[in-house]
């Protein structure tokens, strides 16, 4: 008799608990149902410190582009990026780490926003599946087409998405594009034969042979005279829209700021590269292009010379006619002297003074400036990375690593925003290791830890060609 009423009590004990238990579970669901916020709440909680709101379009977007139907183009004033496609690439165990790093977190109010309702829904979902508290503007267009605050960098035209491509391509003329000539190049070291991103390529497209503007032992720019003879060969001129796209970015925007210092006008890279023309259904080809040569570039190379310092005396000059600051995009175990990163480089150190700007985790990629998809990070967030290190926007910056093609990056990301007085140091740490005569730190300055990034969507970087390694 006592085992029978200990049993029912037991099962009124478990009805109980499965009631309470689906009572939470409804009041958690209730909690965090995604909700639509107005045009009128959202300007009234604009700089309220507990929102947060989240741009989840693509980069271009973000950046300044217009958006389809939109007369204005740009994000809404302080806010910050989470791309819905971003949802494929974080590790199911470094979300919310990732999402945190971002200033998004679970005590505040999530604001998303975006054209796309499907991308919207998707997204708003997913942070609300995870406990945070979403709501949801679905008026973007029309917010950008009145009279509210839209904020956007001074050159995003230099980063161009995959769609406004394929505009151009197809005899159209997107924002900011005015020119009647243009030239797809996939970049990359190699002659031809030996150039494996070009076998399948952007229909239309070109190779880019990096050789043929740069040349060892130093890796350095080649003579003006060598690179226009190049140039003329394969069809460009100062004044054609050249567009530039590679596995590795580090590649294309390399060869971009090698065209922006001979001259030509009208420069741009294809931020995604391949992968996001592929994965926005754009057709691709494997059939060799062989630009036909013009008679003459249209100008006499360089054209801006002041965007290259070229070997370690330029450097020291600078630094001491206006308080230049070197910046190392190298490897942290490059940085403190480990390793020198290269299997042609026999020493290992830095320029004494130089500082970290955030690098990869080797001499193949420049991991702390990709967002998950492999397209270029907010250069907002890289600001903020950068003046944890002293580094600021009104100073003379000179980036470098090892050869060049990662301090590609960070300069074309200033020219983005803006930015006067930055550089390309072109020797870098390769020129600098080759004469005893220049003085060279090892071991991290004052023994400082390395410094967070914040990006760690818990993903390997792939690599493409580096810099001859």
């Amino acid at each position: 008799m006592s085992n029978l009423i200990f049993k029912e009590n037991m099962m009124k004990k478990n009805k109980v608990a499965l009631l309470l238990g689906g009572v939470a579970l409804l009041t958690a669901c209730e909690q965090n149902k995604v909700t639509e916020i107005s045009t009128e709440e959202l300007l009234k909680n604009i700089d309220n410190p507990t929102y947060l709101i989240v741009d989840t379009r693509h980069d271009s977007l973000y950046n300044g582009f217009k958006d389809q139907n939109a007369t204005k183009g740009g994000h809404i004033k302080g806010a910050i990026q989470f791309t819905t496609a971003w949802l494929d690439y974080i590790a199911d165990d470094k979300f919310e780490i990732f999402a945190k790093d971002k200033g998004i977190s679970k005590d505040k109010t999530i604001v998303f926003y975006d054209s796309n309702l499907d991308d919207l829904q998707r997204i708003s979902t997913e942070f609300a599946a995870k406990g945070y508290k979403v709501k949801v503007f679905k008026e973007f267009i029309n917010y950008a087409n009145a009279d509210y605050p839209l904020e956007s960098f001074p050159n995003y035209q230099l980063s161009v998405s995959p769609q406004w491509l394929n505009a151009v391509i197809h005899g159209e003329k997107p924002e900011t594009y005015t020119n009647e000539k243009l030239m797809v190049f996939e970049v990359s070291w190699g002659d031809l034969e030996k150039a494996k991103s070009y076998t399948q390529h952007i229909v239309g497209a070109y190779h880019f042979n990096t050789d043929w503007i740069e040349n060892d032992p130093v890796w350095n720019l080649s003579t003006p005279k060598i690179i226009e003879q190049n140039l003329i060969k394969n069809g460009i001129t100062k004044d054609k829209t050249i567009v530039l796209y590679s596995e590795n970015q580090l590649a294309a925007l390399r060869v971009l700021w090698a065209l922006k210092w001979a001259g030509v006008e009208d420069v741009r890279f294809l931020n995604g590269g391949l992968t996001g023309w592929v994965d926005a259904n754009l057709p691709t080809e494997t059939q060799v292009n062989i630009p036909t040569p013009v008679a003459s570039f249209g100008t006499t190379i360089p054209q801006h010379p002041e965007i290259n310092l070229s070997m370690p005396d330029n450097v020291i000059k600078a630094q001491k006619e206006n308080g230049l600051k070197l910046i190392s995009n190298r490897s942290w175990d490059e940085y403190t002297g480990k390793i020198s990163g290269y299997d042609y480089i026999p020493r290992k150190g830095e320029p004494y003074g130089a500082i970290w700007g955030f690098a990869g985790t080797d001499s193949s990629n420049l991991v702390d400036y990709y967002d998950p998809d492999h397209t270029l990070r907010n250069p907002l967030e890289i600001i903020e990375l950068w003046k944890q290190q002293g580094i600021n926007k009104d100073e003379h910056l000179a980036f470098y690593c090892g050869t060049g093609w990662r301090a590609s990056v960070p300069w074309f990301m200033t020219k983005m925003m803006g930015w006067k007085n930055t550089y390309v140091y072109d020797g870098g740490w390769n020129a600098w290791q080759m004469d005893s005569k220049y003085p060279v730190q090892k071991g991290a300055p004052n023994n400082m830890s390395k410094p967070d990034a914040h990006n760690d969507f818990g993903k390997i970087q792939k690599k493409g060609n580096s810099c001859k390694s």
